[in-house]
């Protein structure tokens, strides 16, 4: 009965690690939005389409913004590594002990 229980808590945690990364991106996207459209379209619109200049600094903020985002990324994972790896030699080290 117990095995029965492991599978929905599994799956539960899977729909919460779901749910948060969803919410991490929509996030990270309304950031992005708003901060590229501050950068690159002027306050009082003069025209319902994009400009040529306008079209071309969004595509530039958003691959800046996204590049960085992923070296942060990256970065995080880089220190999360280390830290579980500086913790098990912790725990190895006081077991000697």
């Amino acid at each position: 009965m117990a095995a029965a229980g492991l599978p929905q808590l599994d799956n539960a945690k899977l729909q919460l690690v779901q749910e948060l990364e969803i919410e991490m991106m929509s996030d990270m996207y309304n950031r992005m939005t708003a901060s590229c459209h501050r950068k690159c379209i002027p306050p009082k619109y003069l025209d319902a389409e994009l400009g040529k200049g306008e079209s071309v600094c969004l595509d530039r903020c958003i691959a800046k913004y996204l590049d960085v985002h992923e070296r942060i990324g990256k970065k995080l994972t880089q220190f999360s590594v280390q830290d579980e790896d500086f913790v098990k030699k912790l725990q190895g080290d006081q077991q000697k002990n």
